[in-house]
């Protein structure tokens, strides 16, 4: 991951304090490169930013719509969440509908980000289950799919047909032969692809026809219940949720682990990918921020835009100390 740039700085007073470089791209609806910074070739483990494209054999071979499946479960299927109730609920009910248990998910147990879920297991004294993990989403569709193929039950091993799928619609949109994998937080491969690839998938989604063919309309249909499911593709307090209420719904996001982030613009037809070097949430929060501000369908004077950009860093008493904002060339 060669020559990243300096996209988002952290000053104390007077003195720049950090910088935290890094590399994006910004694609439309042909896959051109409209913008950059770094190293669009730069290959990259997109991580759970790329759940949206895990999900497109769930959609075009059938199984969803096979299974009933309402657009919150699909949001779901492309979650990160934080194991609020509202999470926790939606994927116990999956499982009972496919007839499976926790004990059938591959992903581990996972105490919940949420607080209060997470303090209500510890006073009934109940244990963290795999369905709080925050990937139970993504793996409900690959159970889903599972079932559909009538596979064996190790749907996370590489050479299973659910990730035989996973990984030929991940190298068909991107439009690369993915050079490797890497084992992701909840067991399950994640394919590498450059930044260009990255952002010209999610420009696919950005483009995608519900009327078009069986992987447009998944594409759509995974994107728009993106969009008007932000609370069950993250959670309260996540950056992910919010900007996707504060762009009324109309733009997707989705964060990944290691600085990683999306965004799919369907109005603009375009699609933007994401990597903060050092792999720090805040500062692939500020910069995506950034440029859905300069894209000009994020306001800047939102609180959400001012949650993440040039907002002002606080000490334990409440005092100012310093600010994070976008590094020259990115705002």
């Amino acid at each position: 991951m060669a020559n990243p740039v300096p996209m988002v700085e952290i000053w104390r007073g007077p003195f720049l304090e950090s910088v935290h470089h890094g590399h994006a791209v910004v694609c439309d609806e042909m896959g051109q490169i409209v913008d950059a910074w770094g190293d669009p070739e730069a290959v990259v483990l997109p991580r759970s930013s790329s759940k949206m494209l895990q999900a497109l054999p769930l959609i075009e071979s059938g199984a969803a719509a096979n299974a009933g499946l309402t657009d919150e479960q699909l949001a779901l299927a492309c979650a990160s969440h934080q194991g609020a109730e509202i999470h926790s609920v939606r994927v116990k009910a999956w499982l009972k509908d496919l007839g499976k248990s926790d004990d059938d998910f591959c992903c581990g147990p996972q105490e919940p980000r949420d607080i209060e879920a997470r303090d209500d297991l510890i006073r009934a004294d109940k244990p963290v289950c795999r369905y709080h993990n925050n990937c139970s989403g993504k793996h409900s569709g690959f159970l889903t799919l599972t079932k559909y193929f009538r596979a064996g039950p190790d749907y996370v091993a590489l050479d299973h047909p659910v990730q035989k799928a996973v990984k030929a619609a991940f190298e068909e949109v991107t439009q690369e032969d993915t050079p490797g994998y890497g084992i992701d937080g909840c067991s399950a491969p994640n394919f590498a692809s450059t930044m260009h690839g990255m952002a010209r998938a999610m420009a696919f989604f950005a483009s995608a026809s519900l009327d078009g063919d069986a992987r447009q309309s998944a594409a759509a249909q995974l994107r728009n219940a993106m969009a008007t499911y932000p609370e069950l593709v993250a959670g309260e307090g996540r950056a992910c949720t919010d900007l996707m209420r504060a762009m009324n719904h109309k733009v997707a996001v989705k964060t990944g682990a290691e600085g990683y982030f999306i965004a799919i613009i369907p109005e603009k037809k375009m699609g933007v990918a994401l990597k903060i070097a050092d792999g720090t949430t805040r500062g692939a929060e500020c910069a995506v921020t950034s440029i859905l501000i300069r894209l000009g369908v994020l306001d800047a004077a939102h609180p959400v835009a001012q949650k993440y950009v040039n907002a002002p860093i606080c000490n334990w008493d409440g005092l100012v100390t310093g600010q994070m904002k976008p590094a020259k060339g990115l705002c």
